[in-house]
């Protein structure tokens, strides 16, 4: 009776060829980790806060995606999956995609992040701000990306402190802050 997984039966380069491709993988959906929304959030963040509502400054309410406690200050995401060419411009009302099937519009994100910013700036004043719109799906920008456009590698690089240790003190000098914002979120009934 035959062993199926006699090794010996099997060709050796057939071997490294299929050793080649397991490793290949690991490293592939290993390396992807750090390439995912939640893996960069994760690098570049100490606390975050999703769906925040807050108060805008015409009476009304602001809904913000994510916002995130960074050695830098705080940082509002807009996420946007969209996977083909985006053509759009600071200047421009709307934004054009043409992806492989079809072909659609949507309104520049820049105004919206640029009120969600100042929203939570009239909370936390003494605090540095920053907002970015994140393309996922492999968005690309053929004619210039726009002011505060990125996608995650550069949100990574931009945002990641490398010396944790002084990432945590200057967390630390921001997190009464982030308690003040948090207060008014619950108040405004976010989670």
């Amino acid at each position: 009776m035959s062993n199926f997984f006699e090794i010996e039966s099997i060709p050796w380069p057939l071997l490294a060829v299929a050793l080649l491709l397991v490793i290949w993988l690991g490293y592939r959906i290993l390396g992807r980790r750090g390439e995912s929304l939640e893996g960069v959030i994760a690098e570049i963040s100490f606390d975050r806060i999703e769906g925040l509502v807050i108060p805008s400054a015409d009476e009304g309410e602001i809904l913000v995606d994510y916002l995130l406690l960074t050695p830098h200050g705080l940082l509002i995401l807009e996420v946007k999956n969209i996977q083909g060419v985006v053509f759009g411009g600071d200047k421009m009302q709307d934004w054009t995609v043409i992806d492989d099937e079809r072909r659609y519009t949507f309104s520049n994100p820049q105004p919206a992040l640029y009120d969600r910013i100042a929203a939570v700036r009239q909370i936390v004043r003494q605090v540095p701000v920053a907002g970015r719109i994140v393309f996922l799906g492999g968005a690309e920008f053929t004619k210039g990306v726009p002011g505060l456009v990125c996608n995650l590698a550069e949100l990574s690089s931009e945002f990641a402190e490398p010396d944790k240790d002084a990432a945590k003190v200057k967390i630390e000098a921001f997190r009464p802050h982030w308690e003040l914002i948090r207060k008014e979120a619950l108040a405004a009934g976010s989670t």
